[in-house]
């Protein structure tokens, strides 16, 4: 037999090619099973971590949270005894949590009575409930679903959120609860609940810089650091420097979308393979569901803005915000169709742009912008949220590497700076002109001291008011300033350190293949192409059915468009 015989050689390729695949094989095998093991490792270490953190804030809150008395917690109206002069019953304040009604109720004219009067309780709704549960559906839906705007990241989207806003509720309430301890407890109530959704708030911010490229390892490490660093400087801005935030522009918005941004500065350092993929990128049905993220933000925002705030106060910052969301979205498409070439609108601009007026309005919705001044500002809001996605977002990619993935600059940092200047403009010209002696109620450190001449005559005028420092209009213009300025500098510093400790190998990085995917942390059903439906169509070309052999049976399934 002749080396050239062509059976010979077909029967040595054939072994090459056996010897070949089996190789592939083994390799593939090998590749799968580290894999496995890898997150195996990584799942371990999120469900220590995980349940050892719960044990801990269970401990603490064991520690050191209690309900609030009922004294403290629902005022109680207690009708005092009758007497000629008096009805038989007395009306209450809508403000009241219990209507007490004196029994029996008669027509003839009241007896005085030596013994204490019959009270009936009706229990009322704490009207903090209400505000509270809209900035509640921020916090899980609005937030949720406006990142779900990546093609293939929509599970770790809303997931993710509502994992990382349960764990930032509870350790709010005990990390701001820390400052404002009674007997050495913290007592919680509505109020604090309603805090604590508003610290996540800036949490979720600052996850919208890092989404897609964190672990959630990662990110419930960083949700505890930060709602630490939060709740110091809220302290420090409320409390010491005595600025006003009624919407949280400063404290929420301005502080979450810088920690943030210096986080994801650390973790992109290296190259643009610390970020860049091509799974970042939207579809049509992503962006669509995003769309609700986006609605459901802007109905309730005057909440968000409201909810810390009362009576006249709370009027104001309603109705400013309002009409501040509603100038700003008007503007965004304007300026969006401007700006795009063919005069189109840009859904990233419409998703994000369109809220800019409720961050710009938020340090002072409550003070005396008049509605023409919030329109303004939700104009001047959705201008510059445009100009920030089109123009400054990729100008500070290619120049210094940041890589803002939700674009939380142009939504939430540019506009809450805004608003920051906006708010100590409306304080340094406020007057009792404007606000008659409500002045020291919106301002409480312009209130004169205790056991002076002008306090005593302000208080018998408005008893609510409580002595402060005699500050001046432009001294507290000052310290809204400084506020802002501490905020912006702390948020830095902070979000640098914590972006170097998530740098750690122990915190399960995520590979550069695997960003922006739901893959490295979700099960996942198999689509037979990247979007998984087809945007004209509405038909999802393979669904993956899975056989009890493993092996798939492809069916197509009719999607209604």
């Amino acid at each position: 037999m002749s080396p050239s015989d062509p059976k010979r050689q077909s029967r040595e390729r054939y072994s090459l090619q056996r010897l070949r695949k089996g190789r592939a094989e083994r390799k593939n095998k090998e590749r799968k099973s580290e894999r496995l093991r890898e997150s195996i490792r990584k799942g371990r270490k999120f469900f220590i971590a995980t349940v050892v953190t719960e044990l801990l804030i269970v401990c603490l809150f064991a520690a050191f949270a209690v309900h609030k008395s009922s004294i403290q917690a629902h005022r109680e109206r207690v009708v005092p005894e009758v007497s000629e002069s008096s009805s038989s019953a007395r009306n209450t304040s809508d403000d009241d949590y219990y209507i007490t009604t004196l029994l029996p109720e008669t027509s003839e004219s009241p007896v005085v009575s030596t013994s204490p009067p019959k009270v009936i309780k009706h229990r009322e709704e704490p009207h903090e409930y209400a505000m509270f549960m809209d900035v509640h559906v921020m916090i899980f839906i609005g937030f949720g679903f406006l990142m779900t705007f990546l093609r293939r990241y929509g599970y770790s989207s809303v997931g993710l959120n509502m994992l990382v806003s349960a764990l930032s509720i509870q350790w709010a309430a005990l990390a701001t609860g820390f400052f404002h301890m009674e007997n050495g407890k913290i007592p919680i109530a509505i109020d604090s609940i309603l805090s604590a959704d508003l610290a996540t708030a800036a949490v979720l911010i600052s996850l919208g810089a890092v989404l897609g490229k964190t672990s959630p390892l990662q990110l419930l490490v960083m949700a505890v650091g930060e709602i630490a660093v939060f709740a110091t400087n809220e302290w420090l801005g409320l409390h010491i420097f005595k600025a006003v935030d009624a919407g949280g522009s400063i404290f929420v918005h301005v502080f979450g979308a810088y920690f943030g941004l210096a986080v994801s500065f650390v973790l992109c350092r290296g190259g643009t393979e610390k970020h860049h993929s091509s799974n970042e990128g939207a579809s049509y049905r992503s962006d669509l569901f995003a769309m609700i993220g986006t609605i459901f933000l802007w109905i309730f925002w005057p909440s968000f803005n409201a909810a810390l705030v009362t009576g006249d106060q709370q009027h104001r910052a309603i109705i400013n915000t309002y009409f501040s969301l509603a100038a700003c979205c008007v503007t965004a498409f304007a300026v969006s169709a401007a700006v795009t070439k063919g005069f189109k609108f840009d859904m990233v601009h419409i998703q994000n742009a369109t809220l800019a007026g409720g961050v710009a309005v938020g340090t002072a919705a409550d003070m005396m912008v008049q509605p023409y001044g919030a329109l303004l500002i939700g104009m001047a809001a959705g201008t510059l949220s445009v100009f920030g996605y089109h123009f400054l977002q990729p100008f500070l990619l290619s120049k210094i590497n940041l890589h803002d993935t939700c674009g939380v600059h142009n939504l939430h940092g540019m506009p809450g700076v805004m608003a920051g200047l906006v708010g100590a403009i409306m304080a340094g010209i406020a007057s009792e002109t404007d606000y008659s002696y409500s002045l020291y109620l919106q301002f409480p450190a312009r209130a004169p001291p205790a056991n002076s001449s002008e306090y005593t005559e302000i208080f018998q005028a408005l008893n609510s008011v409580q002595p402060g420092d005699n500050r001046s209009a432009q001294a507290q213009a000052g310290y809204q300033l400084l506020a802002l300025g501490c905020t912006m500098v702390i948020a830095i510093v902070a979000g640098l350190v914590m972006g170097f400790i998530l740098r750690l190998p122990a915190l399960s990085q995520v590979p550069p293949e695997l960003l922006y995917d739901d893959k490295f942390t979700w099960e996942v059903p198999e689509v037979g192409d990247e979007e998984g439906c087809s945007a004209s169509t509405g038909e999802r070309p393979a669904a993956s059915i899975y056989r009890p052999d493993g092996k798939r049976a492809d069916q197509v399934l009719e999607i209604d468009s």
